[in-house]
């Protein structure tokens, strides 16, 4: 399985120019993704990914007929 730090719960994008990806699990920022500074590190794929939880927008209830917020 090819691991995307897009899909993972602990990714996220920083303000920083130098630094613009970050681990929350692993606690760093990286100039590059996460998921290769930690193969280049131990030399495995990330043993903490794990996939985010897919949110249903506003459209997509309405579209299915939950009017409920």
């Amino acid at each position: 399985m090819r691991i995307s730090c897009a899909h993972c719960k602990h990714y996220f994008v920083t303000h920083d120019p130098k630094r613009p990806w970050g681990c929350k699990r692993f606690g760093f920022k990286s100039h590059i993704l996460p998921n290769f500074a930690v193969k280049n590190a131990t030399g495995m794929d990330c043993a903490y990914y794990s996939m985010k939880k897919n949110r249903v927008t506003y459209r997509e209830k309405f579209k299915n007929g939950d009017t409920r917020s």
